[in-house]
This record gives structure tokens, C-alpha cells and sequence, in this order.
């Protein structure tokens, strides 16, 4: 049974959302690294809170990738949504996450960086910042400046708590994770969307070989009734003219006719002596009936023998040299079978030194041929051709087909 959308056998492997989730966090733990190499103190421990950041940013990736398979069967606007909404809490609590880890020492980095500047940083007992920076000359200020002072200046910056900005922080960091969640989430939907294409693919290859399948079994099916209302007709006509013998030995060789054909896949191939060989049955039958009359000429080189040629397709072109060229006349007609190899293709000839196709057998004639050339390019496509038509001194089929070697 096919699979559908959605189904295992089209989800995006979990390696492979893993490995998508691995090089995000991996990416951006050594761009945001060599950033922060430049300019900034106290690197080593810098950098394994960033380690476990990313590993926690994973592990919250991982749990928006559980969230968004749920969606995977609806449709692309419902999944895009669902990431749209799905990282907002993500990227809130990787931020949250990621002020709990560093604030122990953010101010000691930012004090290190105010200090190689000339100034400083630090909070009062009421938590405000105050930055003291050299103050600059002015001509103009009144009084002496004291000694406590003199040279510096000092901002006090009150705390976020105090004017109820705690949360611009927050919002600021997770704006970047939530736009870096979503890069993740654009590149796991590119792959549902990929695994689906792929799956399509797979299906409608089923779906044409099924269909192959079907065209051939239809095909190879026609052979036999048309062949069995002809052999019928024969066996009728040996028992009206009184031999019997000949009658009884057509019966057995019927038998071991479709004793043969009716044993092989109708849809798969055979070895080229092998088909070759259900001919030579065909025609010892019809021998019976045409004794004086009919010939027979096989010429099957040994590095052909076993190339793979469609089951019975030589069938209906025989049967129309036995009908057309053989029955008509009272003269003896040569029907030949050969085969060559000619730029590496196998050609396969059936040819009869008959009177031809008169106008009133076109039809007839026709359903045996249209059958043979449906066949092969059912079997082949465009790997196979048949050309069929009179020639001097006869009727003469030929195609060409691909060598496949027989399993």
C-alpha cells in the first residue's frame, strides 16, 4: 500500500532534523564567538555559558520540531503559522534563559570594558547605575570644584525595575532568537515540503508502472484468444476432412502450447530461445494442417539466445504469415524467423515469402501488428521501433529493441 503525506515513509528523518538543529545552534555559537572576540573581556567564561545556551536552545528547538510534526499534514499556510507562533514562546525563554546564565557576569564584563576606557561602572545600594567618566574642561562653570570630585563627573542612570522597563531587555533579546528560530523553522518546512515532492514522485512512479503493468497483461492477454479461435478453427477443419490423427496430434501439441505460455508472467520477459521456442510449437501445430505447404527457416545466433525479448510478442506476427501467406495459395511458403545483432541493438525479423496482405485483410492484419507495436512501446518507449510492411516476394516485420541480458 502507498504511503500518504505525512506518513513515515515521506517525514523528514529525525538524523536529519537533528543535524539541522545541531548546525543552527553550531552556527550561531561561533559567529556570535568570534564576535565577541573582538573587543570583548573574560572570553573563557563567556564562552561556556554560550556553550550551554545553545545546547538549552537545542533542546527548546527539539521541542518546537515535536510541536510543528503535529501539523505536518495540513497545509503549508497552517504549518508557516504554526511557526510564526510556536517561536515566540521559544525565543522568549531561550532569551530568559540566556539573562539568567549571563548575569552573573555581565557587569564584570561590562566594568572590564569601562575600565579600558577610562571610566566606570557600578550600581548604588538602590540598584541605579552610575557611570563615572573624567569630566570635561568648562570655562564657564562657577565655583571651585571640590575635592571629592574634582576632574570626574557622574551619571546616574535609574534602574530598569524603577521605570518599569525591566522587560526591554528581554524583548530585545528574544527578537533576534525568535528571527533566528524561525531561519530553522523556514529551512525543517523546506525539508517536509522536499520530503513530500519526493513522495509524490515515488507514488506516481507506482502509479505508472501499475498502469504499465496493467497495459501489458492487456495486451499479452489478447494474444491468446485471438491464437486459440485460430487453432480452434484448425483443429475443427483436420476433424471435417477425416484426420483424425493429425487432429489428436494438434490437440497434444495445443496442450504444450499454452501449457508453456499460459505459465509465464504476462507482464514480465523471457529469453529469446525460449520465445523462440513456443514459435516452433506454434508452427509444428500449423503444420498439421498445412503439410506440403508451410516452411519454416529459425535462424537464432547462440550470443542471442538468451537476450530478453516480451513473452509471445513474436506470437501475432507469425500467426498473420500463417493466415495471409500460407492459407491462401496451394504453393509452399517460407516463414522465417531470425535474429541479429546490428549497433548493438537486437533485431528481430519475421518475414514470409507469401503473396502479402490483400486489401480485404488489412484489418485483421492490423489488430495482430497494432498489438505487437503497443506492446513494445509499453515495454520500451522510445528504446524500440517496428517497421512492417510488403517487400519484394513477400511480407516482411522487423524491430528493434534493447539488449538486455536474461536473469
Amino acid at each position: 500500500m502507498t504511503a500518504s503525506f505525512g506518513s513515515p515513509s515521506s517525514r523528514v528523518p529525525l538524523r536529519t532534523v537533528l543535524a539541522s538543529i545541531a548546525g543552527l545552534w553550531a552556527c550561531y555559537f561561533v559567529l556570535v564567538t568570534i564576535r565577541a572576540a573582538i573587543g570583548l573581556e573574560m572570553q573563557t567564561e563567556l564562552l561556556w555559558r554560550r556553550a550551554l545556551v545553545c545546547l538549552i536552545g537545542m533542546a527548546i528547538t527539539f521541542a518546537m520540531w515535536r510541536v510543528l510534526r503535529l501539523v505536518e499534514r495540513r497545509s503549508l499556510g497552517v504549518q508557516i503559522v504554526a511557526a510564526l507562533v510556536l517561536a515566540i514562546p521559544a525565543s522568549l525563554a531561550i532569551a530568559q534563559i540566556n539573562i539568567s546564565i549571563f548575569a552573573e557576569v555581565q557587569e564584570r564584563v561590562e566594568s572590564k570594558i569601562a575600565e579600558r576606557r577610562g571610566y566606570s561602572i557600578s550600581r548604588d545600594s538602590a540598584g541605579n547605575i552610575v557611570i563615572e567618566a573624567p569630566a570635561l574642561p568648562n570655562a564657564d562653570a562657577d565655583g571651585p570644584i571640590g575635592p571629592d570630585n574634582a576632574g570626574m563627573s557622574r551619571v546616574v542612570l535609574p534602574a530598569d525595575d524603577a521605570n518599569g522597563k525591566a522587560w526591554l531587555p528581554l524583548i530585545e533579546l528574544a527578537i533576534g532568537r525568535y528571527f533566528l528560530l524561525l531561519s530553522w523553522a523556514a529551512l525543517y518546512l523546506a525539508m517536509v515540503a522536499i520530503g513530500r515532492a519526493r513522495e509524490a514522485e515515488r507514488r506516481e512512479a507506482e502509479f505508472r508502472s501499475a498502469a504499465r503493468a496493467a497495459e501489458l497483461r492487456s495486451l499479452r492477454y489478447q494474444v491468446n484468444p485471438h491464437f486459440l479461435f485460430n487453432a480452434f478453427n484448425s483443429l475443427s477443419a483436420l476433424v471435417m476432412t477425416g484426420k483424425g490423427d493429425r487432429a489428436e496430434e494438434m490437440i497434444q501439441r495445443l496442450s504444450s502450447f499454452y501449457r508453456h505460455s499460459l505459465t509465464e508472467d504476462p507482464t514480465g520477459d523471457v529469453a529469446l530461445t525460449d520465445e523462440i521456442a513456443l514459435q516452433r510449437d506454434y508452427l509444428a501445430i500449423e503444420a498439421l494442417r498445412f503439410p506440403e505447404r508451410l516452411r519454416v527457416v529459425i535462424d537464432l545466433p547462440d550470443h542471442l539466445a538468451y537476450l530478453d525479448v516480451p513473452g509471445m510478442i513474436l506470437q501475432p506476427l507469425v500467426e498473420n504469415s500463417v493466415k495471409y501467406a500460407v492459407a491462401p495459395v496451394t504453393r509452399p511458403v517460407t516463414i522465417t524467423i531470425s535474429a541479429r545483432e546490428e549497433y548493438g541493438r537486437l533485431v528481430l525479423t519475421v518475414a514470409d515469402d507469401g503473396p502479402g496482405v490483400p486489401d480485404s485483410a488489412e484489418h485483421g492484419f492490423g489488430i495482430g501488428l497494432a498489438n505487437v507495436r503497443d506492446r513494445i512501446e509499453a515495454r520500451y518507449g522510445r528504446d524500440a521501433t517496428i517497421v512492417s510492411g510488403p517487400v519484394e516476394g513477400g511480407y516482411r516485420s522487423e524491430f528493434r529493441l534493447p539488449m538486455l541480458r536474461h536473469a
